[in-house]
């Protein structure tokens, strides 16, 4: 009886001992590969402050029980092959790209781990997915749109300040998606009886002044600038030589006018951003990409900034000012 009692004792014991072995067995922490086009490490910027936001309303935190490997293309697009190849040798869980250039080169770079984009353009016309129903492929995400709204941003131009007739356009000609976007108002201006002078800047250091001389010395009466890293960049400036030549302005996000540009009209970013959370969330917990819809923007938002708008000398018709969804004073 005794030895009967030694040996369930010990089997208790060696049992006892085994359960906290298997209990101390760490979960594997996905980790996320992110490609900003905007912002850097000191300064991510309200893209990527949005993406950590949707993570968080998620209950992940970084650095617990999720890792984001972060890569901002600081030096040029050149670098952007190499920051996609450099996450898939980390062996990532999923790519999370924020632009065109990067987007194409996770493509490019893997057919397995899942992708999740943020589109400017329409994604099927690019050629990521085969529908925004039924992607089909590994890459999923939102769909901003961007540069289909260039007509439409073009005509509330003209609704706001009748009187122009000649708009330049400004942007890097070394981004394939602003060559796209200068090409549509191109031809939106033609549609709309506008004159149109290209005002295209190149390179890590682009000739702005150069630009602005080209502006002046075309008399044009309107500025509308494509969204892209550099000009982000250098809105400031931008903003600087529109109020200084009582210019009107157009721009592709609601953050320019904040910064003292004249209007815009896009999607509402924030929600876009956040919402790749729930893309992340869905593919770490068994989704597939190609199971998950695109999304497309539920809203869009005309931004007026009436401050500028005195300070250029220009009063906007009371009928454009009854659409804006959001008036800067």
């Amino acid at each position: 009886m005794k030895k009967k009692i030694t040996f369930l004792t010990l089997c208790a014991m060696l049992f006892a001992l085994c359960l906290p072995v298997e209990a101390q067995q760490p979960a594997k922490v996905p980790r996320i590969g992110y490609v900003s086009g905007s912002g850097d490490p000191k300064t991510p910027g309200p893209q990527v402050e949005g993406f950590r936001q949707g993570l968080r309303d998620l209950g992940y935190i970084e650095g617990n029980n999720i890792l984001v490997e972060y890569r901002y293309v600081e030096q040029g697009l050149d670098r952007v092959p190499g920051l996609v190849a450099e996450l898939v040798k980390l062996k990532v869980d999923i790519l999370v790209t924020t632009f065109t250039l990067a987007t194409r080169a996770a493509k490019q770079a893997t057919k397995t781990i899942p992708i999740v984009m943020v589109a400017v353009s329409d994604p099927v016309e690019s050629g990521f997915v085969d529908s925004l129903a039924r992607p089909g492929v590994n890459i999923t995400g939102v769909a901003r749109f961007t540069r289909e709204l260039s007509g439409k941003r073009l005509e509330l131009l003209k609704e706001a300040v009748p009187r122009i007739s000649r708009v330049g356009v400004i942007w890097d000609g070394n981004a394939p998606g602003p060559t796209l976007g200068s090409k549509e108002y191109e031809a939106a201006a033609h549609s709309l009886k506008l004159e149109f002078q290209p005002l295209e800047v190149r390179g890590s250091d682009p000739n702005f002044d150069g630009a602005f001389q080209v502006a002046a010395k075309g008399r044009v009466n309107a500025l509308i600038v494509v969204r892209n890293r550099i000009i982000a960049r250098q809105s400031k400036r931008i903003v600087d030589f529109t109020i200084k030549n009582r210019l009107p302005s157009l721009w592709e996000g609601r953050e320019f006018v904040e910064a003292g540009g004249l209007m815009s009209y896009s999607s509402d970013d924030p929600p876009n951003y956040r919402r790749l959370a729930y893309y992340v969330d869905k593919i770490l917990k068994g989704a597939k990409p190609t199971d998950l819809p695109v999304e497309q923007p539920t809203k869009f938002e005309l931004v007026i900034n009436l401050k500028t708008a005195k300070q250029i000398g220009l009063t906007i018709p009371p009928n454009v000012l009854a659409r804006a969804d959001r008036i800067i004073r």
